[in-house]
């Protein structure tokens, strides 16, 4: 396949992002006018330059299905806060391909040419080329990342994007994505309450607890509707291990390619909805006895004000999908209504704005984080940069900054990474306190370059992260006082922590910023970060 799908970057940070303006306003809104004959607003250079728009695109490559969307947004420098952070406050989907099935090849390889052909056809359709997206996200999900070629197929699309793509594969990254793309997350501020997303897909249920705006708390099982599918006389044609663990569940030993009848999907629905209701209200037994869940249980589990369904399944949990493909999609989505329709313990069942295009349109329309006009770079030379570790030194910046001390913990803090100084490619990331004196800085400096001479003097790019506005002063500092010979970029109004990855693109005119992606371990499948510290605020 040698394609140039265009894929951009988009934050997807479960930290620090106030989504609440995000709503408030759609691109179709009548924000900037000509009156009288004035010069428009979007001629004139210094609105432009805390104001422009980007062009998204978001692919769910999911385990029954795959879609494209893209979508306009508008960002705006948070200039009364005295910040050069943006933040998006008009978004506008401007095309949404048609869900197509994910293609397979047999039960082990996604079929990446049909997949291939999927992606550019919904380029073509929204007569959009790859110079014309800006950012974006790619998301593996479900069954489709146990494919043994899921991870080639994410790296090869974010080479031929020729930009930047995140290819998450997350059960509780896509559970955060889905309850913004549905919806919960709104619905939450608006009503002031705790309301809970379950997003039910092919291959896995996701769950996103929602509360005042933020997601709280997110988690998944092995419950889906595709993980058993026939043809149209009833063989098996598809058998994923979970499927064939809920048919033992409930007594029955399934084999690919025997038939089975309807009253057999049924028991098997009606065993996997129960799961997906113990595990919103407890005790989770049968699911922890059978092995389902992906990520930790939920900690924040019922009672909640309001339950909303969304993925492929919760077209039929609200009766809006007659059609009949083969699988457990129309009885799973039949029993969930039944048993979730008046359980006191979830609340009122309440309407999604969007069920299976939910984590499509979270990843598309999602916030992005950029760092803004203060950055600092040597060459242009040095963007863009792909899936660099983050290495966040715990170092105290609020107070006095004493260069021994300093270079000390970011040294010792880049050995525990096995990173070795002059050989490794990391972006060392750093929170300031405090003003930002020249005195201050100039020590900070003479710290950073204790910590990794190797790196200052020799050809590799050194990247530092900061959230406080002061990279042109750091960058200035290291190359103009202390002879940093290296390539450098210096990025501030970007909070990031160990184990984050960031992808940065290349710089947005006339708008002098950068697109940052933050985003976990691809494929990593481990357990879930504690909820208290990856809040989205």
């Amino acid at each position: 396949m040698n394609r140039d799908f265009g894929f951009g970057a988009c934050l997807l940070h479960t930290a620090d992002i106030d989504i609440v303006p995000m709503y408030l306003h759609d691109i179709g809104d009548d924000h900037f006018h000509e009156e009288d004959g004035e010069t428009s607003l979007e001629t004139n250079g210094l609105w432009v330059s805390d104001n422009f728009q980007l062009t998204s695109v978001g692919v769910d490559i999911g385990s029954a299905s795959t879609q494209v969307v893209f979508s306009k947004l508008i960002l705006e420098r948070m200039g009364n806060a005295l910040s050069s952070r943006y933040r998006v406050i008009g978004r506008e989907s401007i095309y949404r391909s048609p869900i197509a099935l994910t293609p397979y090849r047999d039960a082990r390889r996604i079929d990446e040419e049909a997949l291939g052909n999927i992606i550019e056809n919904a380029y073509r359709e929204a007569r959009l080329a790859p110079k014309d997206v800006d950012t974006g996200a790619v998301i593996l999900t479900g069954e489709a990342i146990r494919r043994e070629n899921a991870e080639a197929i994410s790296q090869l699309l974010s080479v031929q994007g020729g930009r930047f793509v995140c290819a998450i594969a997350g059960h509780n990254m896509e559970a955060l994505l889905a309850a913004y793309g549905s919806g919960t997350v709104y619905l939450s501020y608006q009503r002031k309450a705790r309301i809970l997303n379950i997003d039910i897909g092919g291959g896995t249920t996701k769950f996103a607890v929602a509360e005042n705006g933020k997601v709280v708390d997110t988690g998944a099982i092995h419950v889906g509707g595709r993980l058993i599918a026939t043809d149209t006389s009833g063989c098996i044609t598809r058998l994923e291990p979970g499927g064939q663990a809920a048919a033992k569940a409930v007594g029955i030993h399934l084999v690919e390619g025997e038939r089975i009848t309807s009253q057999v999907k049924e028991r098997i629905a009606k065993w996997m909805a129960e799961r997906v209701y113990e595990a919103v209200v407890g005790p989770n037994t049968a699911a922890k006895e059978t092995n389902l869940f992906l990520t930790d249980p939920l900690s924040e589990q019922a009672p909640y004000a309001g339950i909303v369904f969304s993925g492929g399944v919760g077209e039929y949990v609200y009766d809006l999908e007659q059609s009949d493909f083969g699988d457990l999609g129309p009885y799973l989505g039949r029993e969930l209504r039944a048993r979730f329709l008046h359980a006191s313990e979830v609340g009122p069942m309440l309407d999604a704005s969007e069920r299976i295009r939910a984590t499509v349109l979270g990843a598309s329309e999602y916030s992005l984080q950029m760092s803004g006009n203060t950055l600092f770079l040597t060459s242009s030379k040095v963007l863009p940069v792909r899936n660099l570790q983050v290495v966040h030194a715990p170092c105290d910046l609020h107070h006095d900054i004493e260069p021994p001390r300093i270079s000390r913990q970011i040294a010792d803090h880049i050995k525990r990474f096995d990173l070795v100084d002059g050989q490794s490619d990391f972006a060392l990331s750093f929170h300031w306190g405090g003003p930002p004196s020249y005195p201050r800085l100039r020590a900070f400096c003479e710290a950073l370059v204790r910590a990794i001479p190797e790196s200052f003097k020799g050809r590799r790019q050194v990247t530092l992260v900061l959230d406080g506005d002061i990279a042109q002063s750091v960058g200035r500092i290291l190359t103009d006082e202390l002879g940093v010979a290296s390539p450098l970029l210096v990025l501030d109004g970007i909070l990031l922590q160990d184990f984050d990855f960031i992808d940065i693109g290349r710089m947005i005119q006339p708008a002098g910023v950068v697109p940052v992606t933050v985003k976990s371990l691809v494929f990593e499948m481990a357990k879930r970060r504690p909820s208290t510290t990856r809040h989205v605020h």
